[in-house]
C-alpha cells in the first residue's frame, strides 16, 4: 500500500542536496574506470585515463595496494628483454643512481650498493630466509615504526574480508548476483527473453525481480522488498548501514568500480550514449551496495581487518638479510633506530620500484636506438626521382612497413595523418538502416553521409539485402525456440556440416566461394554520396556539407599533411580495414581509435571532395593551387593481406594514369614483400612457405585461426615530422607516423592539433596494449580458448567472470611464456626547435602532465638535428 509523504520542504531540499552530493561523488569515482564499448565497435582505452594528475608510479603503487594488481614488466618479461638485447643494463644503473640521489637513507653505503645489485636480479625469495619463531620473537621485542602505515592505503568492499560458514568469501557471491543482473539488462539482442521492465530502468528491472531471486535466502529476500523507487537514496541507505562515513565514500565506490572494472565499464560506457542512461552508473553502484549491505549484515559489526604489517616485516628482515649481507646476530643487535633505517631503505626500494627501473631502462635503450636510426639516416635522400604519386596513409603502426616497401619500388612519396582524415562523420552504407561513427571514439560525429543510388537500383537492393537478413534472423529465433530449436538441427545439419568441413580444410576457398555467392545475390550498384548538406528527419546530425565545411575539411587535412604545394598528379587518400573470421575482436584489428570503422569510406570522402571544382577554387584564392592534371583517389590498405583495394577512382587526367598505373604494376612486390616481412613474425607462419599472399589469405579466411595478425602490438613511438625523418629507416612496424613541418606551422596550432587527437589516440592504444600485457588478467581478456562472447557485448571467461576490458591474450603473448608486445610507455619524438616544445608544453597542460607523471614520453629533434629527452 502507497503512503503519503510526511517529509517537510526543508527535509525534501535536504534529500535532494544530498543527492547532488551523492551523485557528484559518483561521478568523482568513475575516474578510476575506462567507459567499455560493445566487442562489435572495440576501440582501444587507456585504463588510467581518469588519474594522469598522479604520477604512473603512484597508481602503480595504489593498485598493488588495493587490488593486488602488477602494471609493471613482470621479471620473465624484463628477464627475457635482456636476454633478447632489448634492455641495456647499463641504464639500469643509471636508473638506480638517480633513484638514489632523489632519496636519504641513513644505513652504510656498501649495504644500499649489495641489497640493491641483488635484489635488481628480479630473483624471489627464498622462503626459509627467517623462521617463524625467529620472526615472532623479534616483533614481541620491536617498538619501531608501523611501516604499513607509509603505504597508501585504500579501503575495498566489506565483502572482500568475510567468509561464510562454507567457506565462501562473500565478495565472490556479490560479483556473481552482480554479473548476471548486468547480463541481463545489457543484453543486446542474445536472449531469447529480455528483462522484464527493463524500460524503465535497471535500477527499477531489478527491483522488481530481486525479491523473487531464488538464488537469496528468505531472509535476505524479505529484507530487499522494501527498497526506495529512487537508486540515490538506495545508494545512501546502503552505505548508512555499511557505516561508510562521508568522507570515505568517494574511495569506497572507487574499491567497487574496481571490483568488476569491465561490466562497471560498459555502464559508464551506456550512461554516455543517452540522456535517459546517465544514471546507469549510480543505479549499478545502488543495487551493488545494496546486495553487499545484505549480505554482510550478520556480520556487522565488523571484527578489526587482519593488518598486513607482520607479513610485510617478515618480508622485509628476509630481503636485509638475503640481499643485504646482514645476519640475524647482526640484526638483533642493532638498536631499534638503527633497524628503522633499514628498514625503511628495504621498504622504499621495494619490488614496484625494481621493476619500475627496469621498465625505465627497457624504454630508454628503445629511445638510444631509435635516435641514432634516425639521425643517422636524415642526409640520405637529397637526389630524388620527380614524385609520381602521393599517398597518404593512417599513422597506424601496420602503415609503416607498406609504406617503406612501397617507397622503395618507385618514386612516391608517402605521408602519414590520422586516418579518419580529419572528417567527423558518421557513415551509412547502401540499404543499412544504421549509421556508425567513423571518427575516433573521444570525439562526436557532426556530419552523416550516406551511400546513394538511384530509387529502382536501391529498391531491388533493399530486396536483396532484406532476403538476407529475414533468413538470418529466422535462424536465429529457431535457434532460441524452445520447440523450433528441437527441428533445427535435422534442417540445417547436412549444409551446417558441409559448411563446417570446408570451413576447416579449405578456408580460403570456402571464404571466397561464400562472399563471390553474397556479392552476385545483393548487386550493389555504383553509389555516390551525399556530400551536399541537407535535412534529413532519421538523423540526428546534419547530412553531408556546406560549401564552407567542404572548404575547410579539406583545408585542414591538406595542411595536416603537409600537402598545400608540390602536388604530384596522383593523390592516393588511403584508409585501413582489416579481415578476419569467426573472430570477436575482428573490430579491434580495424581503426585502433574508431571503434570498428574501417577507413575506407572516409578516404572515400575526402578524396571525392577534394576533387570539387568549387573546393580547388576557394583553396586557390587562399593559396593552396591544386593543378589541373592533380587527381585525388581513395583506397583502403588491407592490413591482414596487405594489399591496395581501390574504392574511389574517377576520370584521370593523362599523368595520373600512368601515376595509376605505375601503382598497379608494383603492387604485387609491395604486398609480397610486406606480407614476407609480417607474417614472419607470426609465431604459426611457415617460414619455408613460398607464396605469402596465399599464406596471408589462409590467416585471414580461417575460422580457427585465432591470430590473423599481430593488430597494433608492439608500438612503441609516435614520430611527428616530415618523412624524411624515418624514410631510410625500418622501424619494424613499432612507430606511429604522422607528417608535420614545423616550417609551416608558426604558431603551433597544427602541432596542438596532432597532440590533442592522433598523439593522444596513440597514447590510449599503447596503454590498452601495454595493460593487457602486464596484467592480462584484469585488463586483458585472457584466451580467446575459453573465452565466451556474452550479452551480444563483450567476452568472460567461462559464464560468470567480468565482462573483459582488454585484448586477447593471443594479441599480446608469442606463447605462453614468452610476450610479443613490449610492455613499453609510448615515447613521442617531434621534430621541431626546443622553444616550439616548451610553447606546446605551457599551452597544453594536460600534455604536460602525462609527460611530468610517465604516462607518456618525450623527446625532439631540433633543427640541428640534436636529440633532447624532455
Amino acid at each position: 500500500m502507497e503512503g503519503t509523504s510526511v517529509l517537510t520542504k526543508e527535509t525534501k531540499q535536504h534529500i535532494d542536496n544530498d543527492a547532488q552530493d551523492l551523485l557528484a561523488i559518483v561521478e568523482a569515482a568513475s575516474r578510476v574506470i575506462a567507459p567499455l564499448s560493445p566487442i562489435s565497435s572495440f576501440a582501444a582505452r587507456n585504463p588510467w585515463a581518469g588519474l594522469e594528475q598522479q604520477s604512473f608510479e603512484q597508481v602503480a603503487d595504489w593498485l598493488k595496494d588495493t587490488r593486488a594488481v602488477d602494471i609493471y614488466p613482470s621479471p620473465s618479461m624484463i628477464h627475457s628483454a635482456k636476454e633478447k638485447g632489448e634492455i641495456d643494463e647499463a641504464f639500469v644503473e643509471l636508473a638506480l643512481q638517480r633513484w638514489l640521489e632523489q632519496h636519504t637513507f641513513s644505513i652504510p653505503s656498501d649495504v644500499i650498493k649489495r641489497y640493491s645489485d641483488r635484489a635488481l636480479q628480479l630473483k624471489p625469495l627464498p622462503t626459509n630466509v627467517v623462521s617463524k619463531e625467529e620472526l615472532a620473537k623479534w616483533m614481541t621485542t620491536y617498538t619501531g615504526a608501523n611501516l604499513y602505515g607509509l603505504g597508501n592505503v585504500f579501503a575495498q568492499p566489506i565483502a572482500t574480508h568475510i567468509t561464510n560458514k562454507k567457506g565462501e568469501k562473500l565478495v565472490k557471491l556479490l560479483d556473481n548476483q552482480v554479473i548476471k543482473w548486468c547480463k541481463l539488462y545489457l543484453d543486446e539482442n542474445q536472449a531469447g527473453w529480455t528483462m522484464p521492465n527493463r524500460e524503465k530502468g535497471f535500477y527499477l528491472a531489478w527491483k522488481h525481480l530481486i525479491s523473487r531471486d531464488p538464488a537469496l535466502s528468505k531472509k535476505q529476500r524479505g529484507m530487499l522488498k522494501e527498497l526506495p523507487d529512487e537508486p540515490q537514496q538506495a545508494l545512501e541507505q546502503a552505505l548508512t548501514r555499511l557505516g561508510i562515513e562521508q568522507a570515505e565514500i568517494q574511495t569506497y565506490l572507487e574499491g567497487h568500480l574496481l571490483s568488476l572494472p569491465g561490466w562497471a565499464g560498459m555502464m559508464l560506457w551506456q550512461s554516455e550514449q543517452s540522456n535517459n542512461e546517465k544514471m546507469l552508473l549510480t543505479e549499478y553502484l545502488a543495487i551493488r551496495i545494496v546486495l553487499e549491505a545484505t549480505f554482510v549484515s550478520p556480520y556487522l559489526p565488523l571484527r578489526e581487518v587482519p593488518s598486513k604489517q607482520q607479513d610485510m616485516m617478515a618480508n622485509l628482515l628476509a630481503s636485509l638479510i638475503h640481499w643485504g649481507g646482514l645476519t640475524l646476530e647482526q640484526w638483533s643487535q642493532m638498536e631499534d633506530v638503527e633497524q628503522d633505517a633499514y628498514l625503511v631503505f628495504a621498504y622504499c626500494f621495494d619490488d614496484n620500484v625494481r621493476r619500475k627501473l627496469w621498465l625505465e631502462a627497457w624504454e630508454q635503450t628503445h629511445a638510444e636506438r631509435l635516435s641514432q636510426q634516425m639521425l643517422a639516416n636524415q642526409d640520405k635522400f637529397d637526389d630524388k626521382e620527380a614524385t609520381l604519386a602521393q599517398l597518404a596513409f593512417c599513422i597506424d603502426v601496420r602503415s609503416e612497413p607498406f609504406r617503406r616497401h612501397l617507397e622503395k619500388e618507385g618514386p612516391f612519396e608517402t605521408i602519414g595523418i590520422a586516418g579518419f582524415f580529419g572528417l567527423p562523420i558518421a557513415t551509412r552504407e547502401l540499404g543499412s538502416n544504421y549509421t556508425h561513427p567513423s571518427l575516433p571514439v573521444t570525439s562526436k560525429p557532426q556530419h552523416t553521409i550516406m551511400e546513394l543510388a538511384g530509387d529502382d537500383e536501391l529498391g531491388k537492393f533493399r530486396q536483396r539485402k532484406q532476403t538476407v537478413n529475414a533468413f538470418t534472423n529466422t535462424f536465429k529465433k529457431m535457434k532460441q525456440n524452445v520447440l523450433s530449436s528441437l527441428l533445427l538441427p535435422e534442417l540445417s545439419g547436412p549444409w551446417l556440416s558441409a559448411h563446417m568441413l570446408t570451413r576447416s580444410f579449405t578456408p580460403r576457398s570456402a571464404n571466397r566461394w561464400m562472399s563471390n555467392l553474397l556479392n552476385k545475390w545483393e548487386k550493389k550498384p555504383s553509389t555516390k554520396l551525399s556530400l551536399d548538406h541537407e535535412h534529413h528527419a532519421s538523423t540526428n546530425v546534419s547530412v553531408g556539407f556546406s560549401k564552407e565545411e567542404k572548404v575547410s575539411y579539406v583545408r585542414q587535412s591538406l595542411k595536416l599533411m603537409g600537402l598545400t604545394d608540390k602536388f604530384a598528379p596522383l593523390v592516393v587518400i588511403c584508409g585501413h580495414g582489416s579481415h578476419s573470421t569467426n573472430n570477436p575482436y575482428s573490430a579491434a584489428l580495424e581503426c585502433g581509435a574508431c571503434g570498428g570503422a574501417a577507413g575506407g569510406f572516409n578516404a572515400r570522402v575526402l578524396a571525392t571532395l577534394c576533387n570539387l571544382p568549387e573546393v580547388r577554387e576557394a583553396l586557390a584564392l587562399e593559396g593552396i593551387d591544386i593543378p589541373e592534371e592533380t587527381i585525388f583517389v581513395a583506397a583502403e590498405h588491407k592490413t591482414t593481406v596487405d594489399e591496395l583495394e581501390w574504392v574511389y577512382v574517377p576520370e584521370l587526367s593523362e599523368a595520373a594514369q600512368v601515376a595509376y598505373d605505375r601503382i598497379e604494376s608494383v603492387m604485387p612486390a609491395v604486398s609480397h614483400n610486406t606480407n614476407q616481412e609480417r607474417l614472419s613474425r607470426l609465431p604459426n607462419f611457415q617460414s619455408e612457405c613460398k607464396n605469402p599472399k596465399e599464406e596471408a589469405y589462409r590467416f585471414a579466411s580461417d575460422w580457427s585461426e585465432i591470430r590473423p595478425e599481430w593488430g597494433l602490438a608492439r608500438n612503441a613511438a609516435f614520430i611527428i615530422g616530415r618523412r624524411e625523418l624515418t624514410e631510410a629507416c625500418d622501424l619494424e612496424g613499432r612507430a606511429f607516423l604522422h607528417h608535420y613541418d614545423y616550417h609551416k606551422d608558426e604558431d603551433g596550432a597544427l602541432l596542438a592539433n596532432i597532440i590533442e587527437g592522433p598523439a593522444t589516440v596513440s597514447q590510449m592504444i599503447n596503454l590498452q596494449y601495454y595493460a593487457s600485457t602486464v596484467a592480462p588478467h584484469y585488463y586483458g581478456s585472457g584466451s580467446k580458448a575459453t573465452q565466451t562472447v556474452t550479452a551480444g557485448l563483450g567476452v568472460m571467461q567461462g559464464n560468470a567472470s567480468d565482462l573483459l576490458p582488454g585484448l586477447p591474450w593471443q594479441s599480446v603473448m608469442q606463447s605462453d611464456d614468452e610476450a610479443y608486445h613490449s610492455p613499453i610507455r609510448l615515447l613521442i619524438v617531434i621534430q621541431a626547435p626546443n622553444e616550439h616544445i616548451e610553447r606546446l608544453l605551457n599551452n597544453d597542460r594536460s600534455f604536460r602532465a602525462k609527460v611530468d607523471n610517465g604516462w607518456v614520453r618525450l623527446a625532439s629533434i631540433d633543427e640541428q638535428g640534436i636529440w633532447k629527452n624532455w
